[in-house]
């Protein structure tokens, strides 16, 4: 929960607040510079630097809407406004008492050049440590519910980085973690190995699950990921292989489709953390700021506490996931002979709630399910 307590600053201004150079549009936030610009065909892009090395190179932004499938060019500048923002606020939980959340915004409002001159925003907050991007479909008379096919994010990376990646599946999460260059990673024998994992997802062979975890080759630390995920589909990354580029790729609906919205409507933030030192990644609260606070005002029965798990015993091997040793356990009739090690029964759970009283703990978990 996001409790301000001060608001140190808070600067608006209009375009010339900010350097242009070649038609973009530049904001600096000490070692983090954005430059954002229209192509010639009137396609959005931006750029990301730190200490004044690239990280992001000139990047293309957009959709396809099922109505419109070049919602990503044809667009024209109608206005860019700065602003800076410097508080504090109070997590109800956390590593830290109080976070600082820092940044400069840009806000570019585009619009269409041929009918139906639709409108469409895209709002930067450059920070210390990196960059949060999010689009935004204001109230128009040309856009009420609409939906997306697809998302042309894109984040055209300066050479083929170490990658610390899981594959791009829309059921699981569960994977270990595979290092290797962006050129290399392809998850289709990962995938059909990782028979643990019970449903496996995967129509991509060069998706990679976000937060995606790199290092450059001159040593700079980069995460891709997201913020303020609501009422849209998470992202996933495509590589480009022989580019180093990726664009994102989110979760269909069964229909193939992306999104169902009404504007207005913004998307969740794409996260770019960069720094030299691996370390300022874990303790970046770039995301933890670009989140929406939280609308719980009664925080009083959130509080950190102790249980005892009987997953534990099932991940240690003292007791099993398997309710039988199908099909080798099998009666005539076709009834399973129970073999009894599957731990996630009425009588050992029991035992655990009995001595998590004993013991002053105030919770169990209780996870299983009988494999096959």
């Amino acid at each position: 929960m996001k409790c301000f307590f001060y608001l140190c600053s808070l600067i608006l201004g209009a375009v010339p607040s900010f350097a242009q150079s070649n038609r973009a549009l530049e904001l600096n936030n000490q070692n983090i510079k954005l430059q954002f610009s229209l192509g010639s065909d009137g396609t959005p892009g931006y750029s990301v630097f730190y200490k004044s090395k690239p990280v992001v190179k000139p990047s293309p932004m957009g959709f396809i809407l099922k109505d419109d499938p070049k919602f990503y060019r044809g667009f024209e500048l109608l206005r860019a406004d700065t602003s800076s923002v410097s508080e504090s606020w109070r997590p109800v939980w956390g590593e830290v008492k109080e976070i600082s959340n820092n940044y400069r915004e840009l806000r570019v409002a585009l619009r269409q050049i041929k009918s139906p001159n639709r409108l469409l925003n895209i709002v930067f907050r450059v920070f210390a440590d990196g960059v949060g991007f999010r689009y935004e479909f204001p109230s128009q008379p040309s856009l009420k519910y609409f939906v997306v096919s697809d998302e042309k994010t894109y984040f055209n990376l300066t050479g083929d980085h170490k990658a610390f990646w899981i594959p791009g599946d829309y059921d699981t999460n569960e994977y270990e973690y595979s290092t290797d260059q962006l050129s290399k990673i392809n998850n289709t024998a990962i995938v059909k190995s990782s028979t643990a994992i019970a449903v496996r997802t995967v129509t991509d062979s060069t998706s990679v699950q976000t937060p995606l975890m790199m290092k450059t080759g001159d040593g700079l630390y980069l995460n891709i990921h997201e913020a303020a995920q609501v009422n849209y589909p998470a992202m996933q990354l495509h590589i480009e292989s022989s580019t180093f580029s990726l664009h994102s790729s989110l979760v269909p609906a069964p229909t193939g489709d992306k999104a169902y919205l009404h504007a207005p409507f913004n998307t969740p933030w794409r996260t770019i953390i960069v720094s030299d030192k691996a370390t300022d990644i874990l303790t970046s609260k770039m995301i933890l700021n670009l989140n929406e606070p939280s609308r719980i005002t009664d925080v009083s029965w959130i509080h950190p506490m102790k249980f005892v798990g009987v997953w534990w015993e099932m991940q240690t091997g003292k007791g099993g996931w398997n309710y039988s040793n199908y099909p080798d356990s099998t009666m005539a009739n076709g009834s399973l002979i129970p073999n009894g090690k599957h731990s996630a029964n009425t009588t050992n759970v029991k035992k655990y709630i009995d001595f998590a009283a004993e013991n002053n703990i105030p919770g169990v978990l209780v996870e299983g399910w009988n494999t096959g």
